[in-house]
């Protein structure tokens, strides 16, 4: 039984249908001539009404219909497009959303101002600029012919329109709307009453028309439900039958497709039926079911665990066996569970094209975003995370890092400042990266800001990438006056509370004048993840396989030898290690042959002292308790196959530590 609320559905396809409209809009922003685009536009506005009149959202539909005449006028040439007239729509749309949120809100004065600013964009072009545009001529749309025309219409609407909210009724009423209109119903694909489904339509209609109307009129009255319909529009006139006789005489007679074995719906079916199809293969499902059926396979794979721990106790050939499939299918269905919560970056990557469009008109700069391997898929919890720290973060690289256009030309740059968002994979994790061609950070500037507020001592040395980290510090901010973009010392600190949250980590890098870059770096998903079991003391621990990169062995003598500097050579580097023993007080003795697990995240390496590596474990993230919050040694729980609790360190954590230690030897020596 379907129990989606129609409302809730609506609110999702007409978000969707706002992304669309606001994508396209800034599409147009690069070229005012596409047509394409103008029609995309054109339809979204055209869709969003026609749903919200049908859904109740009378608000909604009556402002969006003068957003979709403003583009109409486009489209059929009678206006040009501008970049005013663009602007003026993307401040009404972010009013729809408002609409769409609160349907009985109060939004007269802000509908009649943004209204306003829309007359004053289509008309001030209209009246005639100075400046060059671009006017989009449709010759098939406009009414060169005023003469009443008859049309025959025969149309088919898909089975589910009625499912997905469309009213058959309502189409009929605007194609009377258009003229004179007879017409008559096609029951031939009606079913037996036992095999009737009462949400399916079944029926076709035929329509004459006789209008002064354009085509694209009738073809409009569709224009929501066009890609999924059978539809045939001929122009009945008696001239124009006698002018197509008259072409199809001098034409040569060319080889036709056999249809004779063809339904009549199948000779009918439009080009682009292939691609409809695929489109109905696609399912939308709510994020919180795959939210509780990842939950579901997790616990699936805490019994397997089980199972597999029993069935290795025993002699019982049968039950290993058994274990054995389980595991394999466990494993397939937690690899494809992962796969369906995957997204790919550009639906996050879409939301900056907005941001910085604004950004620019606010500061008056000249900026180009550049996205690069929006391909790459990230668990959908992360990209949800994610989207509040890129909005920081890009913000930031416009306020702070990119100078004004006059600025850039005087330093030998292009007037254009260029903001770049790339991602790939690397392992388990994916790197996100924030790169500007401005002005670079002014580290005199960071350590002196650090030293007033008292996050640093007076000449204390730091490393360059400890010194960069500081613009992170909680309240941090080299801005001279605050602003609408920043100068309150909250942004950054945002951006590391949740990256960290994430079990993430920071990289930056800048150059006076040249730009900066910052990269997160963060786990593909926080669901299951591979783990390397460990023994230390009498407690077990999980460590991301991820981030191991070696395993080495550490005896009695060898553990002694290193009292005093903890370090142990590797390949000609020295490599900093923890005593996990003695980090978590285990109050035990050490095996005699200690296991030295190698971790990095990429730059920085450090070893982890363990008694036992005993092997690599699915590990089922579980979420600390509050009273664990700040314990920041561990991002995390496991349950293990005999039901006792182990905890997944912190790769990020141990490292900053290790080379806190590292660093304070050195100086110390």
């Amino acid at each position: 039984m379907n129990n989606l609320d129609p409302i809730a559905v609506f609110r999702t396809e007409a978000a969707e249908q706002l992304e669309v409209i606001e994508a396209g809009l800034l599409d147009l922003t690069r070229n005012l001539g596409d047509k394409a685009q103008i029609d995309a536009v054109f339809r979204g506005l055209h869709t969003l009404k026609g749903s919200g009149s049908m859904f109740g959202f009378d608000q909604l539909a009556a402002f969006t219909h003068h957003c979709e005449t403003a583009f109409d006028r486009v489209r059929k040439g009678e206006a040009p497009a501008t970049h005013e007239l663009i602007s003026a729509v993307l401040d009404a749309q972010g009013h729809m959303q408002a609409l769409l949120d609160q349907p009985n809100g109060e939004h007269d004065a802000t509908s009649s101002r943004l209204l306003e600013q829309l007359q004053q964009a289509v008309g001030r072009e209209v009246t005639g600029s100075r400046q060059p545009s671009v006017s989009v001529q449709n010759k098939a749309d406009t009414p060169e012919q005023a003469s009443t025309r008859t049309w025959q219409l025969d149309f088919r609407l898909p089975a589910d329109s009625m499912i997905n909210g469309t009213n058959p009724l309502g189409l009929l009423d605007e194609l009377r709307d258009l003229g004179e209109c007879t017409l008559s119903v096609s029951a031939e694909a009606l079913p037996l009453l036992e095999a009737l489904d009462p949400r399916e339509l079944h029926l076709g209609w035929s329509a004459t028309i006789v209008t002064d109307k354009p085509r694209s009129d009738i073809e409009d009255v569709f224009i929501f439900v066009m890609d999924d319909m059978v539809m045939e529009l001929k122009d009945v006139t008696p001239e124009a039958v006698a002018a197509t006789r008259v072409v199809e005489d001098a034409q040569p007679v060319t080889a036709q497709a056999d249809t004779s074995g063809m339904s009549p719906n199948e000779q009918r079916m439009p080009a682009n039926d292939a691609k409809s199809q695929r489109q109905a293969d696609n399912v939308r499902v709510p994020a919180l079911r795959l939210d509780e059926m990842m939950d579901r396979v997790g616990e699936l794979v805490i019994a397997q665990s089980r199972l597999s721990q029993m069935a290795g106790s025993v002699v019982d050939l049968g039950l290993r066996s058994v274990s054995e499939e389980i595991e394999r299918l466990a494993g397939e269905l937690r690899d494809t569970m992962m796969v369906l919560r995957m997204m790919p970056v550009a639906s996050l990557f879409s939301r900056f094209r907005r941001l910085v469009h604004d950004l620019a008109r606010e500061t008056g700069k000249e900026i180009e975003l550049v996205t690069t391997g929006e391909s790459t898929e990230v668990d959908k919890t992360v990209i949800d995370r994610l989207a509040d720290p890129l909005v920081h973060l890009v913000r930031n690289s416009i306020d702070h890092g990119l100078e004004l256009p006059e600025d850039r030309i005087a330093a030998g740059k292009p007037a254009a400042g260029k903001v770049t968002l790339s991602a790939h994979q690397t392992g388990s994790e994916v790197v996100i990266t924030i790169k500007d061609d401005g002005r670079g950070i002014d580290r005199a500037r960071v350590r002196t800001k650090a030293e007033t507020s008292g996050l640093i001592q007076p000449g204390q040395t730091l490393s360059d990438q400890e010194l960069l980290q500081q613009i992170f510090q909680p309240g941090f901010s080299t801005a001279e006056k605050v602003t609408n973009l920043s100068g309150r010392g909250v942004g950054m600190d945002v951006v590391k509370k949740t990256i960290e949250a994430l079990r993430g980590s920071i990289d930056v890098k800048s150059e006076q004048g040249a730009g900066s870059e910052i990269a997160l770096r963060i786990p593909l998903t926080l669901a299951i993840i591979d783990g390397l079991l460990v023994r230390v003391g009498n407690g077990n621990y999980v460590i991301p396989l991820s981030a191991v990169e070696e395993c080495l062995e550490l005896s009695i003598e060898e553990d002694l030898r290193s009292r005093g500097r903890s370090f142990i050579s590797l390949r000609d580097d020295l490599v900093p290690f923890l005593r996990l023993r003695e980090l978590f007080r285990t109050g035990s003795q050490p095996d005699q042959y200690q296991k030295v697990v190698v971790i990095s995240t990429g730059r920085e390496r450090v070893g982890l002292v363990v008694d036992q590596i005993i092997g690599d474990h699915q590990t089922v993230i579980k979420s600390m308790s509050k009273l664990h919050d700040q314990v920041s040694s561990f991002s995390g729980a496991t349950i293990l196959g005999d039901g006792n609790v182990a905890l997944i360190l912190d790769v990020a954590h141990l490292i900053a530590a290790g080379q806190q230690q590292e660093a304070q030897m050195r100086a110390a020596g």
